[in-house]
């Protein structure tokens, strides 16, 4: 039984039990319970409400801001929705992680993109959304002289998922359109504000205060590689290979190729060194590589014991082997091979400079590139670096069992400013081949996208995405997602073995590792707040843009000469929210359903 059906599970049998319970007379009449959720409530607080409600006039400037914004965002959402469902009913995706039912719960543990492991942050950044939001609802009510008859909390079954403030119906009928729209768009207009404080504490001091720790972080180790095999694993960090300190992969790979012994120490985060014994292995490929082999992830590798009759353990033994000549027998645990050897690419991107030369977007094997012998990705990586847009040179590449050399001309690199040639690279001939064995972990390109100092390579990535606040708070929302959207693994906030990566000074470093739970609670509070905004925006009843849409209504309706107005807007509000409710189950269920 998977996640899902445990949870439904668990919701059926709390409906259960708290029917017996409501039957038998056992809960106290604040306590009221619809299936699995669970509304508490109390009529304390509502001279609090009456104090912060005091300076009117500032709440209805505030409000009628928020109002603005509110209804850009719910024609926007229309918009947008009403397209996404029609585009899923005409060309169904297939389905993936992104469109998974259980995707759309913002529940850590059950969302496959919100780890359990920041369970905390996100409940946190929950009850501040919360509170801030039916809080607005509460003071603008008494701004607007709407009675409180009660408020409290939601619980979807123990677990608190909002708050209520629940209006006189009486009061609301008295109050006029204005101050009722003002009133629904307060909450909305509450998570916004938090999300921009929240973001502005992010991006500005306490991401200043937080920097790369020395080394290359690690990910994890390949199954059987001879890192794995030296204890070396997810949450370390190499800073040196035989005393040659290292920062980035391609100083680890330089130090690595420089090296002709079997055998290397590698200091692993600046304090212990362990020895690693290297063997020559594949620990990935990708499907219809030249070689017809195959490593799944998790798998044990494939060992390369010999290039061209000649004994490897190394990819500079490899490298050597390999020479000038074009093919290589390669002698496996898999078995021998006779391949083309060179860089694989496995995407070329239309109207690139490659595809521009090729006019293809198959797979291909580049073995030389200005002259220069093409043999791994790393080569063709470093040629790529020493040239510069708009230059153009001969490529060489293989494709459909022949060679070819054409002329491309290099667009520019958006990450360094060097020449481009428009596709994705895996390793060589489609193997990714390693005497070592890590994955790194991309600690600075993280930074680097929170708007913070990531170092060599993570400032090119994020200066890639600009700099702007905009962007910033656009790239940040995607980094739950960053494995589909931007390509690296999932960002989990600054927690477990993460925190390893980085180091703590700047304007915040005198709470030492404070300032990565404060970072998380700013990023997750910022996250969540902006979805509960934006998703009570959406113009269908029960949400606040639903009532938003019916005041709206009303006002305009009021205007026309129709016998019977309140017939009309419930029509027009009705047919809105079932087209918005909808599109939602589109969204939700019908990349499933429709491209399963």
């Amino acid at each position: 039984m998977n996640t899902l059906l445990w949870v439904f599970a668990g919701l059926i049998a709390y409906s259960l039990l708290t029917a017996v319970l409501r039957t038998r007379g056992i809960l106290p009449e604040y306590v009221r319970v619809q299936g699995p959720l669970t509304t508490v409530h109390t009529r304390r607080g509502r001279e609090l409400l009456d104090k912060l409600a005091a300076p009117k006039r500032f709440w209805r400037a505030w409000s009628n801001i928020g109002l603005g914004v509110a209804l850009v965002i719910m024609v926007g959402t229309f918009v947008l929705l009403v397209f996404q469902a029609i585009l899923i009913v005409q060309r169904p995706p297939a389905p993936s992680a992104v469109n998974q039912p259980q995707n759309f719960l913002v529940i850590p543990g059950v969302n496959d993109f919100l780890p359990l492991s920041v369970a905390p942050e996100i409940l946190f950044g929950l009850l501040v959304g919360l509170v801030v939001h039916e809080g607005g609802h509460g003071i603008l009510s008494r701004v607007e002289d709407i009675e409180v008859e009660s408020m409290g909390i939601v619980l979807l079954t123990i677990l608190p998922v909002g708050a209520f403030v629940e209006p006189s119906e009486e009061s609301q009928r008295r109050c006029d359109r204005g101050g009722k729209s003002r009133m629904f768009a307060a909450g909305v207009t509450n998570n916004f504000v938090v999300t921009i404080i929240a973001f502005a504490l992010l991006f500005g001091p306490v991401i200043a205060s937080i920097s790369v720790a020395p080394g290359v972080a690690v990910a994890g180790a390949y199954s059987g590689s001879p890192a794995a095999a030296a204890g070396i694993s997810g949450g370390d960090r190499v800073t040196a290979i035989d005393g040659t300190p290292v920062n980035t992969t391609q100083d680890l790979d330089a130090a690595l190729l420089a090296s002709d012994d079997g055998t290397v120490d590698v200091e692993v985060d600046g304090e212990k060194t362990v020895s690693v014994s290297r063997t020559l292995i594949i620990a990935g490929s990708v499907a219809g590589n030249p070689a017809n082999l195959t490593v799944e992830q998790g798998s044990d590798p494939i060992t390369v014991n010999a290039v061209n009759g000649t004994p490897v353990s190394t990819q500079a033994d490899f490298v050597s082997a390999v020479g000038d000549s074009r093919f290589a027998r390669i002698d496996t645990s898999a078995g021998e091979r006779v391949i083309p050897v060179g860089a694989y690419i496995t995407n070329i991107a239309e109207n690139g400079p490659l595809y521009n030369a090729t006019e293809t977007t198959e797979p291909l094997i580049v073995t030389a590139f200005d002259g220069k012998r093409i043999v791994t990705s790393a080569d063709l990586q470093a040629a790529l670096d020493e040239t510069d847009p708009g230059q153009t040179v001969p490529v060489e590449v293989y494709q459909n069992g022949s060679f070819e050399t054409v002329d491309v001309t290099l667009g520019e690199n958006q990450q360094d400013g060097n020449g481009f040639l428009g596709v994705n690279i895996f390793g060589t001939s489609g193997l990714l081949l390693t005497d070592f064995g890590v994955r790194e972990y991309p600690a600075g390109t993280y930074l680097s996208l929170l708007g913070g100092d990531g170092g060599e390579g993570g400032n090119a990535v994020g200066s890639a995405f600009g700099e702007s606040p905009l962007q910033l708070v656009y790239v940040s929302l995607l980094l739950p997602l960053a494995s589909v959207v931007l390509g690296i693994p999932n960002f989990p906030g600054f927690t477990g073995q993460v925190i390893n990566f980085y180091q703590v000074g700047g304007p915040f470093g005198f709470l030492g590792g404070g300032v990565f739970l404060f970072a998380n609670l700013l990023f997750w509070t910022a996250w969540i707040n902006l979805q509960l905004g934006l998703f009570n925006c959406i113009p269908g009843y029960p949400l606040d843009g639903g009532r938003i849409l019916r005041t709206a209504t009303e006002a305009v309706v009021s205007r026309l000469p129709v016998d019977d107005s309140h017939t009309l807007v419930r029509t027009i509000t009705t047919s809105i929210g079932l087209v918005m409710l909808a599109s939602l189950l589109l969204m939700i269920f019908g990349p499933t359903v429709l491209g399963g």
